[in-house]
């Protein structure tokens, strides 16, 4: 069966579309980045998909009287790695599909 030309253009694009999206997941696996608080006292490791490596404390701030600052600095180490992975993911996928160039912003949906 002959297949339409647009039908068979838009499949080309699907695939392309595809290619480029697996690329760029696979980019996001391999990317990582660090996020810290207190001063470098916790640090945090994240992939760009979101999975956290590393966490790195300095025990100066491990105080057992307060064990309160380093569950916060925990938190906003981690928010801060989230935060770069998900600006790299959004810069990754949004560059890999034609609707990056289209202008059209998605989501944050992957």
């Amino acid at each position: 069966m002959m297949r339409n030309p647009i039908q068979a253009m838009i499949q080309n694009q699907l695939a392309s579309f595809q290619e480029g999206l697996a690329e760029a997941m696979e980019q996001l696996s391999a990317a990582e980045m660090e996020g810290s608080a207190g001063g470098g006292a916790v640090k945090v490791k994240i992939t760009g998909m979101g999975e956290v490596t590393a966490v790195r404390i300095d025990p100066q701030v491990a105080d057992p009287d307060d064990v309160e600052l380093l569950q916060d600095l925990v938190c906003a180490a981690v928010r801060e790695a989230l935060r770069k992975a998900s600006e790299l993911k959004r810069e990754r996928i949004m560059s890999s599909t034609p609707l990056g160039s289209l202008g059209v912003d998605l989501p944050d949906i992957f």
